[in-house]
């Protein structure tokens, strides 16, 4: 309803990114991975190996209060792109309103239609994609779908970066990716563990 959209977009403007994302967990805890937003150390080390010369298209699932946003869009060419796409509309709401930046671009919808997304948005493929979904407490399906719809749209080259607090989401990166670096932040609460799937080039 009308109405209840309005309030949300004033309560969200109204708190704190983290008075907020602590508010969405409550409120979607199986949809959200961490009861705080992650810490400087773990999007530092998620972001090392971006080649962000070569980047047109970075996509995240799940960005949350936007945690990653500023830094990606920091270090991100000035004719690039960084979508972002979630469930929540509260947090959609939220980042629509936080960056102005003209290559920011946030999506209401889910990640197993990011096909479709990138599409409507005149792009074939993705350069990179990056999640911190909770694939271990997602829906049955859901994480698989995800996994093989990211598989689609990275362009040959490309990775799909995750960040996880368990190492479930590994069977379903494994079966489609060619290669799979990892690796653990302990400077995060709780520890993290980072994951770099890679799609191959073509021979």
């Amino acid at each position: 309803m009308p109405g209840h959209t309005a309030g949300a977009r004033g309560s969200a403007a109204a708190i704190s990114p983290f008075a907020l994302f602590f508010r969405e967990f409550l409120r979607h805890p199986a949809m959200i991975g961490s009861i705080i937003p992650s810490s400087k150390r773990t999007i530092e080390a998620m972001l090392a190996p971006v080649d962000w010369a070569s980047t047109k298209l970075f996509v995240e699932y799940g960005p949350g209060v936007g945690t990653f946003c500023a830094t990606i869009l920091e270090r991100l060419a000035p004719d690039a792109t960084l979508l972002v796409i979630d469930t929540n509309p509260v947090f959609i709401d939220y980042l629509r309103g936080k960056f102005a930046d003209t290559r920011f671009v946030a999506v209401h919808g889910s990640a197993t239609d990011v096909g479709d997304i990138i599409a409507a948005q005149g792009f074939e493929q993705a350069d990179y994609v990056l999640s911190g979904l909770p694939f271990s407490t997602l829906p049955s399906g859901v994480g698989e779908a995800i996994a093989e719809a990211t598989h689609r749209v990275l362009r040959p080259g490309g990775s799909f970066l995750v960040y996880q607090y368990s190492a479930y989401v590994l069977r379903l990166l494994e079966p489609l990716f060619d290669s799979i670096d990892r690796d653990l932040e302990w400077w995060n609460v709780p520890p993290c563990g980072l994951f770099w799937a890679h799609k191959a080039l073509p021979e």
